[in-house]
């Protein structure tokens, strides 16, 4: 009998091979390769889609919204420009930050690290998803975002993270990474491009055609032209009307609406008894109007420069709400603009005769600037601008304020909020030297739409004399006024305050701007040498 032994063998499996460790600033890099990607491709569909969906510019909007009083006014007192800018770096600050962390996590853990990316991208979807105005294609972009943002970063880092020896003759995995994370870049790069000039969606073009049909426009009402002797530019106050390019821009825009008159339409509703639909071409038909009227900021401080003057041209807004027919209780007109921004308005004081509110589509000689609200904004008289202003107005309804809050009414500012009566000095500048003997003291004063009646100067805590006024343009306009004083040589303070025409006189008391505007007697002091 043939007896046959056997034994198992043991048979060694060899341990998976490690892959390797992408060096850190590789992973860094392709961290922010990634949230180039993201940001890139979320601008172009949004450009595409929905240009208010940009998920970039929803979470710095949010960060507006949710930012405290104070902070909001630090950024006012920046400039309109400046301000936005260091929001947007801060904003692009964070993204980066964040990428990087990715980068670092998918060196060792790449479905943490895309996972990072994904939360980028989850963030962004959200601030679209809860912005003041969201549409369902409002999601298409922050979710192409998403999608490519993950994708480049799964992408990358499998690359990176190859061990596979490369094919003969092909190109090495390091030159693979390099064209993969380059070809990356450039279309980030493109996305970003393309979606710059698709936002201006031929807004200057059209801009032209608005100028020259207003320039042929037969307005039923044009204002008077302003009379030399309303202003002191040679004693140091500002031209009586504000060249556009000078004219104070406040609002929480951190990209300019680009929309083409033609594609503009906007519908009154609500509490009305006929809804009317409007686009552009309907405002053209109907009486055009142009009147000169000063703007003014709630934000401005005492002696401040949020106020500025132009001649619009628009439709009368009173006009188109009585012919909506506007029902009984609708005491507010609530707006919104085309970037999502809202406000209400008070209805009494738009249907006041005489108030002169409008849908303004011109400013001095031309279509409305972008930054101030091309191609549709509402302008009304004696009201702050944050209640009364609305820019790139895309939609009215008549309302209540029980039912609605504006933007800043929910944040505690006023709900009416008239223009209180204020005084600024121009001339001599604070801490300036000017020569001794007779010096001239000048300035500007408003109170719309009540009018100014008298502004009082003193000197050094002196007697209140009268200031010579400018004559009045009309009661929604800014009044200049100057004064002579013999001064020795020193320093000294000057005040001013000025009454309106119903009897009230601009208030001592010092009150902060927020929520109802600054008051106080404006003061300045200089040298006499």
């Amino acid at each position: 009998m043939l007896s046959v032994s056997t034994r198992s063998a043991a048979v060694a499996v060899a341990p998976p091979t490690p892959q390797p460790e992408v060096p850190a600033v590789t992973a860094a890099v392709l961290g922010l390769l990634a949230a180039a990607a993201a940001l890139g491709a979320g601008q172009l569909a949004a450009a595409l889609v929905s240009p208010s969906s940009s998920p970039f510019f929803a979470v710095a909007d949010t960060a507006i919204r949710l930012s405290p009083e104070w902070l909001t006014e630090f950024g006012k007192s920046l400039g309109p420009v400046l301000d936005k800018l260091l929001l947007q770096v801060g904003v692009g600050a964070a993204v980066a930050g964040l990428a990087v962390v990715a980068g670092l996590t998918a060196r060792r853990h790449p479905a943490r690290g895309v996972a990072l990316i994904a939360v980028l991208g989850v963030l962004g979807l959200l601030a679209v998803v809860f912005a003041p105005a969201f549409g369902l294609l409002d999601v298409i972009a922050p979710l192409v975002a998403l999608l490519a943002g993950t994708g480049a970063l799964a992408w990358l880092v499998r690359l990176a993270r190859d061990t596979r020896p490369p094919v003969s003759d092909g190109p090495s995995r390091r030159t693979v990474l390099i064209g993969a994370s380059t070809a990356v870049g450039v279309l980030a790069t493109g996305a970003g491009a393309g979606a710059l000039a698709l936002g201006s969606g031929g807004v200057e073009d059209s801009r032209r055609i608005v100028t020259a049909q207003l320039q042929r426009a037969r307005l039923v009402e044009r204002a008077p032209a302003v009379p030399a002797s309303a202003a002191f530019p040679e004693l140091g106050t500002p031209a009586f009307v504000t060249p556009n390019p000078s004219f104070y821009r406040i609002d929480t825009a951190l990209q300019i609406p680009a929309q083409p008159a033609a594609d503009w339409a906007m519908r009154i509703h609500g509490m009305v008894d006929e809804p009317i639909d409007l686009n552009f071409a309907d405002l053209l038909a109907r009486p055009l109007v142009e009147r000169t009227i000063t703007m003014t900021c709630v934000s401005n401080p005492v002696g401040g420069d949020l106020v500025s003057t132009a001649n619009f041209i628009g439709v009368e807004l009173r006009d188109l709400l009585l012919e909506a027919g506007i029902r009984p209780g609708a005491d507010q007109i609530f707006s919104t603009s085309r970037d999502g921004w809202f406000t209400g308005t008070p209805t009494d004081v738009v249907m006041e005769r005489g108030r002169g509110a409008l849908l303004a589509i011109g400013m001095n000689g031309e279509a409305l600037p972008p930054e101030h609200g091309f191609p549709v904004r509402m302008v009304v008289p004696g009201l702050y601008g944050f209640v009364s202003a609305t820019k790139w107005i895309a939609d009215m309804e008549l309302t209540t304020f029980a039912a609605r809050q504006g933007y800043w009414l929910q944040r505690g500012w006023a709900q009416k909020a008239p223009i209180k009566t204020q005084t600024r000095i121009d001339a001599p500048r604070g801490f300036a030297t000017v020569p001794a003997g007779t010096v001239s003291v000048a300035g500007v004063a408003w109170a719309q739409h009540t009018g100014v009646d008298r502004v009082e100067i003193r000197m050094d805590g002196g007697a209140w004399r009268d200031a010579t006024l400018a004559t009045e343009v009309n009661p929604n306009t800014w009044r200049m006024w100057h004064a002579e004083f013999d001064l020795a040589a020193g320093s000294h303070t000057v005040q001013t305050r000025a009454t309106d025409r119903s009897g009230i006189t601009q208030t001592e008391v010092r009150t902060n701007p927020i929520p109802d505007g600054a008051s106080a007697w404006p003061a300045t002091i200089f040298s006499v040498a």
